[in-house]
């Protein structure tokens, strides 16, 4: 199954067949057919807390415990434990002393951790899939946060659902990322009025690459200034349209209950195949949310003739600002996030909808008999 259909079908008719694309992102299963399985038996496990919340010391202390109990190796975060309220905690202290600890800037722990238990709220998803640049492991979300649509396992009950994660009786869902390249010019190239970057030979050693991977989303919008945002949208090398007004977001069908809901995209399941481009405020009534298949190329730019520059964030973090020469390249990332879910894909994102958002909740209509008058 490929990400242009549901159907492996690839012949039509006596003679005519699809071309078979060796560079296909990534395939998509039925979501219903999605297990966890375990090649060997998990041995480490990486929590995630929520820092600054006094409310999560009890459950990460007590999560620590048992785990610990169950011979598991368990990595933390040092900002994490540096928490003075538990560096002051005696009885936690020789729990401590068996973590293994690691810096977000400076430690790479990708083919250290077999999985990853998150304590908070949605934004502490986000915080795990950011530290893994490529391969994730699975992830566990309890709910102990504000809102908690992408955590859905309750506290009350963690003993016996982590012993169900390291059994491997559990069903996920693969959260497609975006793999997005931000290049920019260095100081000493300049553009013209054409916007052609002008240097003074070695145009490779002009240009800053970094790359991102994103759980939800990628915004662009024009920052501090009054401006309307003034950027060209490219599609596959093509350029599709301009975008003016506050910004633009490029989302993941995660991120289209998050920030893309809010500026009027649709909900989309997050097994759908797809990337969602949503204006911010846009300076024209026609410019509606629309959705591209999850395999194409985006390129975001500052246009020619643009007033000011513009800012990016990635999944809210590390905004940095867009200038002349600058451009930002997005497609579907071939490293999902593997989300552990409580019941299945699809009742569980449905009871998200339902609990979190207040999907169609409205008061019910009246019954009527048939003896009353229907007018």
């Amino acid at each position: 199954m490929s990400l242009h259909g549901t159907s492996p079908v690839t012949t039509f008719g006596p003679k005519a067949c699809m071309l078979q694309n060796p560079l296909a992102v990534m395939h998509i299963q039925d979501p219903a057919s999605q297990r966890l399985t375990w090649n060997k038996p998990p041995k480490s496990v990486l929590v995630i807390k929520k820092i600054q919340d006094a409310s999560l010391l009890q459950p990460f202390k007590e999560l620590c415990v048992f785990l610990t109990e169950k011979n598991m190796i368990v990595y933390v975060e040092r900002k994490v434990l540096a928490d003075p309220v538990i560096q002051a905690d005696e009885s936690f202290a020789a729990v401590i002393q068996k973590f293994c600890t690691f810096r977000e800037d400076l430690n790479d722990i990708s083919n250290r951790v077999d999985f990853i238990i998150c304590l908070g709220g949605d934004g502490t998803l986000l915080y795990a899939s950011s530290l893994f640049q490529k391969s994730v492991p699975p992830v566990m979300s309890f709910h102990l946060g504000s809102l908690g649509f992408l955590t859905p396992f309750n506290f009350d009950t963690y003993q016996s659902q982590v012993t169900q994660i390291i059994e491997g009786n559990a069903a996920i869902i693969l959260r497609s990322r975006l793999r997005v390249v931000k290049e920019s010019r260095e100081k000493n190239a300049r553009v013209d009025k054409k916007g052609i970057i002008m240097t003074n030979g070695d145009s490779e050693g002009s240009r800053k690459a970094m790359q991102y991977q994103v759980l939800n989303e990628v915004v662009v919008d024009r920052g501090p200034f009054s401006y309307l945002s003034n950027v060209d949208l490219f599609l596959d090398g093509h350029l599709i349209t301009t975008v003016q007004g506050d910004g633009v977001i490029v989302s993941t069908p995660t991120g289209s209950t998050a920030y893309a809901v809010a500026a009027g995209a649709s909900m989309i399941h997050p097994n759908v195949p797809a990337i969602m481009i949503t204006p911010i405020c846009p300076h024209s009534l026609s410019f509606r949310p629309i959705v591209v298949p999850a395999g194409v190329e985006l390129k975001i730019m500052l246009s020619r003739d643009s007033r000011n520059t513009a800012w990016v964030s990635f999944d809210g973090r590390k905004r940095q600002e867009i200038c002349h020469g600058d451009n930002i390249t997005i497609t579907t990332s071939c490293f999902p996030v593997p989300s552990i879910c409580f019941q299945d894909p699809v009742n569980d994102w449905f009871e998200s909808l339902a609990q979190c958002l207040h999907w169609n909740v409205r008061k019910k209509q009246n019954y009527l008999s048939s003896k009353e008058d229907v007018f």
